[in-house]
This record gives C-alpha cells, structure tokens and sequence, in this order.
C-alpha cells in the first residue's frame, strides 16, 4: 500500500489516539463535520441518517451502535455514512451523562428505584454497574433512552438539515464560478476556436 505505515503502531498507541487525539477534539469534530457535509446526498437524506446515529447512542446496544444506526438509516431512507458519524455523539464524555439520563428516566417510566450517585460514577464503573445487572438496567435504559433519543434525533435532523443546504450551494456556487473561469479563459486562450 502506498501510504501504509512501516512500524505498526502498538495497541495501546492506538487506543491513547482514540481517547486523546494528538492534534485535540476540535480537530476531529471539525473533520467530521466536513466529512458530514460533502456527502454526496441529499440534504434530507444526511440529516435523517445523522438523526439515526444520533438515537443510536441513546440505546443500550453498545458495541453494535453503528449497525443498529445503519439499520435505521436503511430503514428510514437516511444515508449510512452519515448514520455511522452520528453516532459519535455517544462517546466516553457523553455516555456517563446519556446512560444516567436514560437508566434514571427509564426506572421512573417503569416505577422502579433509580439508581443514586449515577452521574458521578466513572464509565468504567459505570460499565461494571451495568454488565453486573444487566435484567435491571437494560430494559430501563431502553424504555427511558426513547424520549431523550427521539428528542436528541429530532433536534439534530433540523439543526444538520439547513447546515448542509447552506454548504451544498455555497460548493456548488463555487464550483460553478470556476468552471465558468477555466471556459472563459480557454476562449481568451491564444488558437482559441473562433
């Protein structure tokens, strides 16, 4: 492969990069959303696949968040890549908050007893809490990620929508008025058809 890397790097390299990013968050989400934006689709179509991803991680399949986010975005009409970058909204910053909001809005809905202290546990004794009692927890999160989610998803679709509407014109604007100047300069061009 042309650009592969000749050492490769060690695990735990690879894990510090996906926790930390060497050149910072900011970095990778304004990538992204780059990313996001030049998909070749319609508007509509990447907000409903990014509303997909969005849902997703208000669900308690972890591990299986981007094919149950393809799966809806096939389902709903929504594109696939754009389903997979939603799902990034879920992460190790924002699962401790998700996972309290729907556990605790779940016990609630379902009249049991919410779990106390959830909001200051760390992810990894979050994740211990939640493989530990997998029947006590799995369904409440379900039940209570489905308002958040839907709420999450519905808020994304309209802020995603227009942000892509505005940068497609803008790109195809620009690519117009470049086509125009190569035509233009190629009929100014010396031995030009006349």
């Amino acid at each position: 492969m042309l650009f592969k890397r000749r050492e490769r790097r060690p695990f735990s390299e690879k894990v510090r990069a996906w926790i930390a990013p060497r050149r910072g968050w900011g970095r990778v989400i304004d990538y992204w959303r780059h990313r996001m934006q030049r998909l070749p689709d319609s508007p509509t179509r990447i907000a409903i696949g990014f509303a997909c991803g969005v849902y997703t991680s208000f669900t308690p399949f972890f591990g299986f968040h981007f094919v149950v986010a393809a799966v809806l975005a096939w389902v709903l009409r929504g594109n696939i890549l754009a389903s997979a970058i939603g799902t990034f909204v879920g992460n190790p910053l924002t699962f401790p908050f998700i996972a309290a909001i729907c556990i605790e809005t779940g016990s609630l809905i379902m009249g049991g007893i919410p779990i106390d202290g959830i909001e200051d546990m760390p992810f990894t004794d979050m994740a211990i809490l939640f493989l530990s009692n997998i029947e006590k927890l799995v369904l409440p999160y379900f039940v209570g990620g489905l308002a958040p989610g839907l709420a999450a998803a519905a808020a994304s679709y309209f802020i995603v929508k227009p942000v892509v509407v505005r940068y497609q014109k803008r790109r195809r604007a620009k690519l117009m008025a470049r086509a125009k100047a190569r035509i233009e300069a190629a009929q100014r061009a010396p031995g030009a058809a006349e």
